[in-house]
């Protein structure tokens, strides 16, 4: 796709409008020194690294983007909102040298900031989101590279005001243009280990970021959702089926009061229906509770009403983490809460995932399907450098995505409370997809033993970790939206 054309298609769419899961304070100093300076007055962290020894120089000298839109089993409740569809993209990189990578995206306006999704059409907000990776794609076209994160980092700042722009919002979350680049980061990855003749993760991860990533765990926990609108009994016939760390989704719909009082008879509901089943995975054979509220809990005080009302009916001990309580803007200290608190959407960068930490967070969510790869190990690094488990949780991704996040979490410290050793990964496509069925066929490796679930947990053997997932495989239902020129 030639610049003019990009003009002419960003356009188009720019018009579119107690138990060993209580967290610890963290007895070790906090590594300011491990962010990378700044420069300028960007509000993210510049990178100081080097990829790998003589690595080439790549002029991008092709681009090309298309979309399709899967519709939902049911509305996706979350955020006090829904979604009813998810578009998957993919962004095409061909370089100088004649080598063609793509990379897939599964957008979230929702998750990525709800503010866009409110003022929009669910359809308009994707396609101003659509646009942003256009418009990354025309910014890439003839320049040269040396490895992804700087790629990156040469274009995001910019990116950021033109999407303040096209969305008409000064305030717009970097999560949003982070997300939007998530199919081009996974391309230049792919297009840098083909000019660079690597052939699996372990070599493509830069040594910079190679302590945080440095396990190879033979075992992943999938992490399935509970949102607010699966029934009862969904939950436990999943928790039949073997599955044992459950995500479920608080911070309802309503006011404050209306909100919390919905999320305590929500867990009182599943805490009665589930609460003694057994897992192998726990010191107390309980299964853990990982709450995601999304940001919706306006105050402190609310979210302790919430937990004193966990531990009235005994689920307070089962309650491994609770994810982003608090709305980015509340800079509240939660070191005090008794529970594990989680960064999501407020660690943006590394920079803002510092921040979080300084306020006590204790773990932070990793989405390299979400935040890109590259901004996702900038963050594990800092993460790991100051003693703060991370683990990878979902976006309702495509399964080829699933296996761009379980490749990290296989490599992550094992998450504390959990025994065995094990890596923690959300994947909970298979429960919102009307069509995942079908998708499943798009992943050149969906057949292989790591692909599947089994009690709960994914299985990676050596093969596994030899073929590196099969994030390196091109999947062909992609490939013919980008045939090679005549």
């Amino acid at each position: 796709m030639n610049r003019r054309n990009f003009i002419k298609h960003s356009g188009l769419f720019a018009a579119t409008s107690s138990l060993a899961f209580v967290s610890q304070s963290c007895s070790p100093p906090i590594k300011e020194d491990m962010l990378p300076s700044e420069k300028g007055k960007t509000t993210r962290s510049q990178s100081t690294f080097v990829g790998i020894p003589g690595e080439k120089k790549i002029k991008i000298i092709e681009t090309n983007a298309n979309f399709e839109r899967e519709p939902l089993i049911r509305p996706f409740g979350f955020k006090g909102g829904a979604m009813k569809e998810i578009w998957q993209t993919a962004a095409l990189l061909g370089s100088e040298n004649g080598h063609r990578k793509f990379g897939i995206c599964t957008q979230n306006v929702l998750w990525s900031d709800p503010a866009i999704f409110e003022v929009h059409s669910e359809s308009a907000g994707n396609a101003l989101m659509y646009n942003i990776t256009t418009r990354a794609l025309q910014m890439i076209e003839g320049e040269t590279f040396s490895n992804p994160v700087q790629l990156q980092e040469n274009i995001l700042d910019e990116l950021w005001e033109y999407g303040k722009k096209i969305t008409g919002n000064p305030d717009l979350k970097e999560t949003f243009i982070l997300n939007a680049l998530v199919g081009i980061d996974n391309a230049a990855w792919l297009l840098y280990c083909a000019e660079n003749g690597i052939k699996n993760f372990d070599d493509m991860v830069p040594m910079a970021y190679r302590p945080c990533l440095s396990n190879h765990h033979h075992k992943v926990a999938c992490i399935p959702l509970m949102a607010y609108n699966i029934p009862i009994q969904e939950i436990k016939d999943t928790v039949d089926a073997g599955y044992f760390f459950m995500k479920i989704k608080i911070g309802q719909a309503g006011t404050q009061e209306e909100m919390v009082e919905k999320d305590m008879k929500r867990l009182s509901e599943i805490h009665a229906a589930i609460g003694n089943a057994c897992t192998s995975y726990t010191e107390s054979g309980k299964l853990p509770y990982y709450f995601d509220a999304n940001g919706r809990y306006e105050k402190k005080e609310t979210m302790l009403r919430f937990l004193d009302h966990a531990k009235k009916i005994g689920a307070f001990d089962q309650i491994a983490i609770i994810e982003e309580p608090f709305a980015e803007e509340k800079m509240y200290d939660v070191s005090d809460m008794g529970v594990r608190i989680v960064s999501d959407e407020t660690a943006h960068t590394d920079k803002h995932a510092l921040e979080r930490i300084k306020l006590g967070y204790s773990a932070i969510a990793l989405k390299p399907i979400a935040k890109t790869m590259s901004m996702s190990m900038k963050v594990a690094q800092l993460a790991y450098d100051n003693h703060i488990p991370c683990f990878c949780a979902d976006l309702t991704v495509n399964p080829i995505l699933v296996e761009w996040n379980k490749i990290v979490a296989s490599r992550l410290e094992a998450f504390p409370g959990i025994k065995g050793g094990l890596g923690l990964v959300e994947s909970n496509g298979h429960q919102n997809y009307a069509n995942w069925n079908q998708m499943l066929t798009y992943n050149p490796t969906a057949d292989r033993s790591w692909a599947k679930v089994n009690n709960g947990t994914f299985g990676l053997n050596a093969d596994y970790f030899a073929e590196s997932g099969g994030i390196f495989e091109q999947s062909s239902h992609y490939a013919a939206w980008f045939p090679t020129s005549k």
